[in-house]
């Protein structure tokens, strides 16, 4: 705890609800822009390493670096914030992705595969603090308003995660009048969007949400027994086991949709498509990753997490299938696909970041939240380097499939919670 304040000292606390409105203002400018860095790197991460290696079958390693780099921020930033508060941890995630790019950037212009490879595992520390910060827009959120207030930190995202596929063939354009190679543009967009985000985040976040929320939960001896709405919500969310559901929902989720999406790129590549018809396809997929978050949020807060997250096993279901069975050349066909694969991401990470929210108190609630996210980190770092190997072995559309099968594991995982309740 930051605050050991009596009860009676209320009145000298910010008022929470309106601090959560400013929190929420810088939060929506900060994902603005690091939706741009994190979107445009992911677009033509595959593609470079596979015109530096020659190789299909390690196209999925960035992607899997990049993840493995998130994971180690994701503690980072998880201990930090509950040290210091989310400002100094979320901007430092974010400067730490900014020098990623940076050093991906000089690897291209090296051509130094090695040196790649590092920077894309740094460059991973703007995709874990581009998750993180949505546990911060739920800090301050009044309980049964949780989901709603995580949705809005991410919709914010669909603005920039969209225009940055869409810039990737003019930044590569730039980027060869400037000496660096084409794939590399999007990564000068990275890396300005990176560091503008660390440094709306050093400058604006104020109050910080998270020590704000543990002044007021001290001064008004804040708990599940003094708001009956937050009891109403871990009775409805999960309880005990909800920290093991919502993180299980989250993992899987990010698995199948990092595996599905990190080949996507290079499936089209092997079917004539330029760099514009594959940034498309992953606009609408980022697009469709954030855009439904405040409907998301509505039905969280309504229904309960567990519902959400049976939908998000059926929905990205019929995301494999579909990914499967488009034609190489279907544009519009694969388009769809990674659209659902996007919705029921979204369904995945914030019911079950609500139902982690829901379940952990506010003394132990960033550490755990850095935790949980090293899992989904390490997941999706499994599924961007299987996805290359099982591309090369067995085709794109066996890894859609695959995907979209074991992506049905949340329905039994969901109904044994609801049994146990």
């Amino acid at each position: 705890m930051t605050s050991t304040a009596p009860a009676g000292t209320t009145a000298h606390i910010r008022d929470p609800a309106q601090a959560q409105r400013r929190v929420l203002r810088v939060l929506v400018a900060s994902q603005v822009l690091s939706g741009a860095g994190l979107a445009a790197g992911v677009t033509v991460g595959a593609l470079l390493a596979q015109d530096m290696l020659g190789s299909t079958g390690l196209a999925g390693l960035p992607s899997a670096l990049l993840t493995a780099g998130s994971a180690l921020t994701a503690v980072a930033v998880g201990r930090i914030s509950d040290k210091h508060g989310r400002r100094p941890g979320l901007a430092a995630g974010y400067l730490t992705g900014a020098v990623g790019s940076a050093g991906v950037i000089t690897a291209a212009v090296l051509d130094d595969p090695v040196l790649l490879f590092v920077a894309l595992f740094v460059y991973g520390a703007g995709s874990a603090t581009n998750l993180q910060a949505r546990y911060a827009g739920a800090d301050l959120a009044r309980p049964g308003h949780r989901a709603r207030a995580v949705s809005t930190v991410l919709v914010a995202t669909t603005l920039g995660g969209v225009a940055g596929p869409n810039l990737a063939a003019p930044t590569g354009t730039f980027a060869e009048h400037l000496g660096i190679p084409n794939l590399a543009g999007p990564f000068l967009l990275s890396g300005t969007a990176y560091a503008l985000a660390a440094l709306v985040l050093a400058l604006r976040l104020r109050p910080d949400p998270l020590l704000l929320a543990r002044e007021v939960a001290v001064a008004e001896e804040a708990g599940v027994a003094a708001h009956p709405a937050a009891a109403e919500a871990v009775d409805r969310g999960e309880g005990r086991g909800g920290v093991v559901l919502g993180a299980l929902v989250m993992v899987l989720t990010q698995l199948v949709m990092v595996a599905i999406m990190t080949m996507t790129p290079v499936h089209m590549h092997d079917h004539g498509h330029g760099t514009a018809a594959s940034g498309l396809v992953i606009a609408l997929h980022v697009g469709a990753m954030y855009l439904p978050s405040p409907l998301t949020g509505r039905l969280v807060d309504r229904y309960g997490g567990m519902k959400v997250a049976a939908a998000s096993g059926i929905t990205l279901l019929a995301a494999g299938v579909l990914a499967a069975a488009a034609p190489g050349d279907s544009v519009a066909l694969l388009a769809l696909a990674l659209a659902l694969l996007g919705l029921g991401w979204n369904f995945g990470l914030v019911s079950g970041t609500a139902i982690i929210t829901d379940t952990v108190p506010l003394a132990t609630r960033a550490r755990t939240q850095g935790v949980v996210d090293v899992s989904i980190a390490i997941a999706g770092a499994t599924g961007g380097m299987a996805s290359g190997l099982m591309v090369a072995a067995a085709g794109y559309p066996a890894l859609a499939l695959t995907g979209g099968l074991l992506s049905l594991a949340l329905l039994p995982a969901v109904a044994a919670t609801a049994y146990r309740r």
